[in-house]
């Protein structure tokens, strides 16, 4: 740990989920502050200024996907939302309005500090513009907008280049299938999934060793994908 520890704002309402993560966060070093509420959790956020917030969608006050609108207002800094297994619906919302990733529950302790220590590296990355990227056999070379696989050229249609380098620029976080639709065919196409569906498709069959078990383009059911392993 660094001499000034990292510290983060948990708002959650259930006192046994708040009492876990807070533990789980001070055995590792980090400095943790609750709140029950969204209005207590962005008091404490503006008050305290973390380098991360854990936040619940389920409130008893207000709405999260509304404290995650009102964060956004005047903050910058990585939400990381937790969420009930089958409302898929809610995290496409949060992750729309601004939250950089999400925890299902139930969850372990050591996927929620591998998901915090993702969000930190993201979002404390120095500025820099990388100009190569790499994730398991796939170089990309984005000054002169190569890509390769095994150190071999790849060819990529346009769309497929745009929608694999805008998956780069978010290592590890969800972007949901709007974002993603947006970004590479614009807002028009904004409800067009099954565009999406195909293209990830041909970048799987190009640059994954496994095409059906895809260790770096991976779905998020329902939500959208990420690109891990970067």
């Amino acid at each position: 740990m660094t001499d000034i520890p990292i510290t983060v704002v948990i708002i959650e309402d259930e006192k046994p989920i708040r009492h876990f993560l807070s533990e789980s966060l001070l055995d590792v070093g980090m400095q943790v502050f609750t709140a029950e509420t969204g209005k207590q959790g962005l008091i404490e956020v503006a008050t305290r200024k973390p380098d991360l917030i854990i936040l619940d969608l389920g409130l008893p006050d207000m709405d999260g996907v509304t404290v995650i609108e009102r964060l956004r207002e005047w903050c910058e800094l990585p939400v990381l939302v937790l969420s009930a297994r089958t409302q898929e619906t809610e995290k496409v919302r949060a992750l729309d309005a601004g939250a950089d990733d999400f925890l299902t529950k139930p969850f372990g302790v050591p996927e929620c500090l591998a998901r915090i220590r993702v969000l930190l590296r993201r979002h404390t990355r120095g500025q820099g513009a990388q100009q190569v990227i790499e994730f398991g056999q796939v170089k990309i070379d984005l000054v002169n907008r190569q890509v390769y696989k095994s150190d071999v050229p790849v060819h990529l249609t346009p769309i497929e280049y745009r929608l694999l380098t805008t998956l780069t620029r978010f290592p590890g976080k969800v972007l949901t299938h709007r974002e993603l639709l947006k970004a590479v065919w614009g807002p028009s196409h904004s409800e067009s999934s099954q565009y999406l569906r195909v293209y990830m498709g041909h970048l799987r069959q190009k640059l994954e060793v496994d095409p059906a078990l895809p260790q770096h383009i991976v779905t998020e059911t329902g939500v959208g994908y990420r690109l891990i392993g970067v």
